[in-house]
């Protein structure tokens, strides 16, 4: 069995997303999220350390802006971040999605 790397648990979700990179601005979902990060499921490319700011959509329609750091690449699928700099609102409100 693999090793599992992740500090916390991951929620499997399907949220509205949307990235800005070195790439430029896309589309995504976001595909599994925890407390210290997400994979993000897009056609837009990113690389291993680049920071990117993102926003996911939330249930009342507002999107939530955060930051992140990419620690891997799936080329075929998208990429994972890692939370960079989280405030505690931000927290709470992410809080709520992995409890939906």
């Amino acid at each position: 069995m693999e090793n599992e790397r992740r500090e916390y648990e991951r929620a499997r979700v399907s949220i509205e997303a949307r990235w800005e990179g070195l790439s430029g601005q896309h589309k995504a979902r976001v595909a599994d999220l925890s407390r210290g990060g997400c994979f993000i499921d897009t056609l837009g490319k990113a690389e291993i350390s680049e920071f990117i700011a993102f926003a996911i959509k939330q249930p009342d329609g507002k999107w939530l802006q955060l930051r992140g750091q990419v620690v891997s690449v799936d080329q075929q699928a998208g990429f994972s971040v890692a939370f960079t700099h989280l405030t505690e609102d931000e927290q709470s409100a992410l809080a709520q999605f992995i409890t939906i």
